[in-house]
């Protein structure tokens, strides 16, 4: 299954003695100002996120992001957000700017989203909204619908398409699916950690909880950093 094969830790090899400590990989998302995205790479975040989605406070023009991206160094990787989104729009931003990987967060199909895909030849995330009558074996349906997806993300399922700071139940995520997918949803600082040792995802992703409290969409870089930092205590612990 694709969906899973793309996303696998390295570290799972080999025999316990051998095994690498798991690196969990931080995608700091929804940023939309040059000194964020700085900030972000200075923490040695592993990609940024910037949102295509005009509906949302966090949403970035075309001109804002071929700035935003400008200096991003190689390695980083840069995801663009987007929400039903036509291929029109899709191919008007990466034509423009310069994009590693694709995240699809609304309604898409798999022939919609494989169709975008192709439109900007890039791989993609599929994003999965997790609401509280959610059962495990709708996730496992879902990554084989999304099988040509380079990866899962598994957010909280909110009016508005994400980026409610809401948490769901971790205990959702099957343990093959969790280990080599991203996991989001009202993730911060002080709950990261125990995220981590629960579902021992293959990188987690926060925005809301990187922000300036009540400010949606302006980043509190004191809050980026705490939370890089509790990532990798929770990855030595």
């Amino acid at each position: 299954m694709k969906a899973t094969e793309n996303l696998a830790n390295p570290a799972d090899s080999g025999t316990p003695q051998q095994r690498a400590p798991h690196r969990t990989r931080i995608k700091l998302c929804g940023l939309s100002k040059p000194e964020d995205v700085a900030h972000a790479i200075d923490l040695g975040a592993d990609a940024i996120g910037l949102v295509f989605y005009p509906p949302s406070p966090r949403s970035v023009s075309v001109a804002q992001a071929v700035e935003l991206v400008h200096d991003v160094p190689p390695f980083v990787s840069v995801v663009g957000l987007f929400v039903n989104a036509t291929p029109d729009w899709v191919s008007e931003v990466v034509s423009n700017v310069g994009l590693t990987l694709l995240q699809f967060h609304g309604d898409e199909t798999p022939e919609q989203c494989e169709a975008l895909a192709s439109v900007a030849g890039l791989p993609w995330l599929r994003a999965l909204r997790v609401a509280a009558d959610t059962q495990p074996a709708d996730l496992v349906k879902s990554a084989l619908n999304y099988s040509a997806a380079s990866g899962l993300l598994f957010d909280t399922h909110v009016e508005g398409y994400g980026g409610g700071g809401k948490v769901f139940d971790w205990s959702l995520i099957p343990a093959e699916l969790a280990r080599r997918g991203v996991l989001s949803g009202g993730l911060n600082a002080q709950n990261v950690s125990d995220a981590i040792h629960r579902v021992r995802p293959y990188a987690v992703d926060v925005s809301s909880g990187i922000e300036v409290a009540g400010a949606k969409g302006v980043k509190d870089h004191a809050r980026m950093a705490t939370f890089v930092r509790a990532v990798r205590a929770a990855d030595v612990e």
